[in-house]
C-alpha cells in the first residue's frame, strides 16, 4: 500500500472534485498514486520466487475500482500500469513472463473451449451443476489455467469494469507489454494451446452439426456438404499449412458464417416444425462455439502472419471475463436458453391469437353471438360449481371435483367453438408482440399497432359483454326454476350473502384473488403454445394417424379428420383444460399452504352475483346493488390486465424488444381515443386499408 496515500483514498478522489483544486492537478495526484501503487507491487515480487498467479491477481486487485461502475478509477489504474511498464523494461519482463507462464504452463485449453459456452450436458442438468456449485465450489486443480482465472478474477463484478473500460486503453496495456519481445520457447506454448483450443472446438461443431436431435428435424444437416462437418475439414487443412503460406483465414471464416447462417435459420424452421429444450441448448451452444472459434481463429492468423492479434486477444479475454462471473449464474442460464423457447411458445399463440382480434362488424357480431354461447355453458358450470360446494366433500376431492367441473366445461366451450372473454389476452398479447417484432420504427407501422390495439381493446368488451349476458339471466333461470320445482331456493339467504361479500372489491380479497386467475388465464396461454409447440415437434398428429388400431376403428377418413384436428386444436384443448384446473384447484392449493388462496373470474362472479339476486328475492338496497356490480366490473377490469400484462411481457421479452418505444405508442393509443372514442366499442362499417 503506498506510504502517503491508499487506494481506499485514491477511490474517493476518483469520485468527487476536492473544492480549490483544479482538474489537472487532480489527475496528477490521481496518476502519481497509482503509479506508486503499481510501483511497490513489481519491487515486491522482483526479487523473489513465486507464483505468477499471486502477483497478477494483487495487479488486478489494485485495478480493480471499489464500485464496479466506476470505470474512470479503472481507467487510471491501467494508464498508471503502463506508464510504470513504460519506464522500466524490468518490471515489462517481469509482468509478460509472468502471463505467459500462466498461459504456458497451467493447460489453458479447457479455459478457451468450456468457459461461457453451452455444455452438452443438457439444460437441467447444467441448472442442477450451477446450484450445487453455488453451494459448494469445485475443487482447485492448480494444473489448468481454468481453475487459476477465478483466483486473478475473484469478483463476480468484475464483469462489469472489464468490459466497460475501453478496447483503446486495454491495448495499450498489450502494447506496453511487448510480446514480440519474448523468445520463441515462451510463445511456442502459447501458440499450441490456442491451436489445440481451436481444433477441439471445431470437433465439438462438427458433432453437434450430427446431433440426432437436429438430424430428426433438419436431415438436410447428415449431408456431408453440411457446413458444420466443412469447416472442421478446412480448419485441419488450414491448421497444417506451412507459416509461409498465405492462411485461408478468410475462407474459413466463410464457412463459419454459413454455420451462424445455418443455426438461424434452424431457429427460424422451428416455428414451423416446433422446438425444445434440448434443441434450444443446443442452438445456443453451437452459436457460443463459432463466435469462440473466430476468436482464436483471429489470434492463430494474427500470430502465423505476424500481423497484431490485440483486438482479438481482447475480445477472448473480455469473453472469459464474463464467463467467470457468470459461470454459476443461475438466472443468465434460463434466460439464454427459454428467450428462444419463450419465441417458439407465443408465436404459437400469436396465431391463435388473432382468431380473437376482429376487423370487420360481421367479425364483431360473430365474436360476441360465440362469447353469448359461452355464457350459458358458463351459467351451467356456476351451477354445478354451487351444488359440488355445497356437498362439503374434503378439501382434495373438492379440488379435483371443481377442477373437473371448469377443465372440461372450457373444453366444451372450445369444441363448440364457444368464446370465453378472458382466454383473449393471453393469445392476443402475443399476436401485439408478434406485429411488433415484424414491424419498423415509421408512423404507419405505429399506426397499424395502435390500430390492432384497438381491434383487441373492442374485441374484449364485445366477448366480456357476450359472456356477462347471457350467464346473469341464464343463472336467474336456473335459480328460479329451481325454487319453483322444489320450493327452496337453490342459493339460500346466508349462502347469497356469502356469494355478494365474496365479490365485494372494498371489503373482501376479490381483486387479489382476481389477479390470482389472471395469472392462471397467464399461465393457461403459455400451457396452450407448449403443446401447440409438441404437437408441431413430436409429429403427434402423423402418428396418432399411423396408429393401425385406430384405421380399424374410425377409418383412414375419420382418423385423418381427427389428425388434423388435433393438429389445430391439441393447444386450445389442453390450455383451456388446464386452466380450468388451475381455477378449480387454487382453493385446495391455499388449504394445504394455509393462506387465503382462491380466485375470482368475470363471467362466474356474475352468475354468482345472479343466484344470489334470486336467493334474496331481488331485496337488495341500491348500496348492495351497486357495489356488486362494481365487484364484477373491477373483477373481470384486473382479470384482463393481470393476463394480458403477464403475456405481453413475456412475448416482448421473447423478442428481446424494448419498452422504449411504449411512451409514444400510448400517445398514440390515447390520441386516437380523444378522435374516435367510438372505434374502441364498435368497429367501422368498413375497414381502411392501412
Amino acid at each position: 500500500m503506498c506510504h502517503w496515500m491508499n487506494k481506499k483514498k485514491v477511490m474517493h478522489l476518483c469520485r468527487i472534485r476536492l473544492p480549490g483544486l483544479r482538474c489537472s492537478k487532480l489527475h496528477f495526484m490521481l496518476g502519481f498514486a497509482y503509479t506508486q501503487m503499481m510501483e511497490e507491487i513489481f519491487e515486491k515480487y522482483a526479487d523473489r520466487q513465486t507464483d505468477s498467479t499471486e502477483m497478477l491477481a494483487e495487479l488486478v486487485a489494485q485495478i480493480r475500482p471499489d464500485k464496479p461502475h466506476q470505470t474512470n478509477a479503472a481507467v487510471h489504474a491501467i494508464q498508471a500500469l503502463c506508464y510504470v511498464l513504460n519506464r522500466n523494461a524490468g518490471h515489462v519482463r517481469l509482468l509478460r513472463n509472468a502471463m505467459l507462464c500462466l498461459l504456458g504452463e497451467h493447460k489453458p485449453v479447457s479455459l478457451y473451449v468450456d468457459s461461457g459456452i453451452q455444455p452438452s450436458s443438457g439444460f437441467f442438468t447444467e441448472m442442477q451443476r450451477r446450484i450445487g456449485h453455488k453451494i459448494l465450489p469445485d475443487a482447485v486443480d492448480p494444473a489448468y489455467l481454468k481453475h487459476l482465472f477465478p483466483r486473478i478474477f475473484s469478483k463476480i463484478s468484475d464483469e462489469i469494469w472489464v468490459l466497460a473500460v475501453p478496447d483503446e486503453v486495454w491495448l495499450a496495456l498489450l502494447q506496453a507489454l511487448h510480446f514480440a519481445d519474448a523468445t520463441p520457447d515462451q510463445i511456442a506454448p502459447c501458440q499450441q494451446a490456442l491451436l489445440d483450443a481451436a481444433q477441439v472446438l471445431s470437433y465439438r461443431l462438427a458433432a453437434s452439426g450430427l446431433e440426432p436431435e437436429l438430424i430428426r428435424n433438419h436431415p438436410e444437416l447428415e449431408d456431408l456438404a453440411s457446413p458444420f462437418i466443412t469447416q472442421n475439414r478446412e480448419l485441419i487443412a488450414l491448421l497444417a499449412s506451412p507459416i509461409e503460406e498465405p492462411a485461408g483465414i478468410d475462407h474459413i471464416l466463410a464457412i463459419l458464417d454459413q454455420c451462424k447462417q445455418g443455426v438461424a435459420e434452424i431457429r427460424r424452421n422451428s416455428s414451423q416444425s416446433g422446438t425444445s429444450i434440448n434443441l434450444t441448448v443446443l442452438l445456443q451452444g453451437m452459436s457460443q462455439k463459432i463466435a469462440r472459434l473466430e476468436i482464436l481463429l483471429g489470434i492463430t492468423h494474427g500470430l502465423r502472419s505476424g500481423e497484431s492479434a490485440h483486438h482479438a486477444l481482447i475480445a477472448l479475454f473480455k469473453a472469459l471475463v464474463s464467463a467467470e462471473c457468470h459461470k454459476n449464474d443461475l438466472g443468465q442460464h434460463w434466460r439464454e436458453n427459454m428467450e428462444t423457447l419463450a419465441l417458439r411458445v407465443t408465436e404459437n399463440a400469436s396465431r391463435t391469437g388473432e382468431h380473437y382480434i376482429t376487423e370487420s362488424r360481421g367479425e364483431y357480431f360473430a365474436l360476441m353471438r360465440s362469447a353469448m354461447g359461452a355464457g350459458l355453458v358458463v351459467g351451467i358450470m356456476a351451477m354445478i360449481k354451487i351444488m359440488t360446494a355445497n356437498e362439503h366433500y374434503a378439501p382434495l376431492t373438492e379440488a379435483i371435483l371443481f377442477s373437473l367441473n371448469y377443465g372440461l366445461g372450457f373444453v366444451l366451450i372450445h369444441i363448440l367453438h364457444f368464446t370465453v372473454a378472458t382466454k383473449q389476452p393471453a393469445m392476443t398479447a402475443a399476436a401485439i408482440a408478434a406485429s411488433i417484432d415484424a414491424g419498423g420504427e415509421g408512423d404507419k407501422d405505429l399506426n397499424k399497432l395502435v390500430t390492432i390495439i384497438i381491434q383487441t381493446v373492442r374485441s374484449q368488451i364485445v366477448a366480456i359483454f357476450g359472456n356477462v349476458i347471457i350467464a346473469i339471466p341464464v343463472a336467474m333461470l336456473i335459480a328460479w326454476s329451481s325454487f319453483s320445482l322444489t320450493g327452496r331456493h337453490f342459493v339460500g339467504v346466508e349462502e347469497a350473502h356469502y356469494l355478494l361479500a365474496g365479490i365485494d372489491p372494498f371489503h373482501s380479497g376479490a381483486l387479489f384473488y382476481a389477479g390470482i386467475a389472471g395469472v392462471c388465464l397467464f399461465l393457461a396461454g403459455l400451457i396452450a403454445g407448449y403443446h401447440d409447440n409438441i404437437a408441431i415437434y413430436n409429429k403427434i398428429p402423423q402418428r396418432l394417424m399411423a396408429l393401425v388400431w385406430m384405421q380399424k376403428l374410425l377409418g383412414q377418413t375419420r382418423l385423418n379428420r381427427v389428425g388434423k384436428y388435433i393438429e389445430n386444436n391439441l393447444g386450445a384443448l389442453a390450455g383451456n383444460f388446464y386452466f380450468g384446473c388451475l381455477l378449480g384447484g387454487m382453493g385446495g392449493i391455499g388449504v394445504l399452504l394455509g393462506v387465503p388462496i382462491d380466485i375470482r373470474h368475470i363471467a362466474f362472479s356474475s352468475a354468482f352475483f345472479s343466484f344470489s339476486l334470486v336467493g334474496l328475492d331481488f331485496d337488495v338496497t341500491g348500496q348492495m346493488l351497486l357495489i356488486a356490480v362494481s365487484g364484477v366490473v373491477l373483477i373481470g377490469m384486473v382479470n384482463l390486465l393481470v393476463s394480458f400484462s403477464l403475456a405481453l411481457y413475456v412475448a416482448m421479452k421473447s423478442r428481446k424488444l424494448s419498452f422504449a418505444q411504449w411512451r409514444m405508442l400510448t400517445k398514440a393509443v390515447l390520441s386516437r381515443l380523444n378522435q374516435n372514442p367510438v372505434d374502441f366499442l364498435l368497429p367501422p362499417k368498413k375497414v381502411k386499408s392501412l
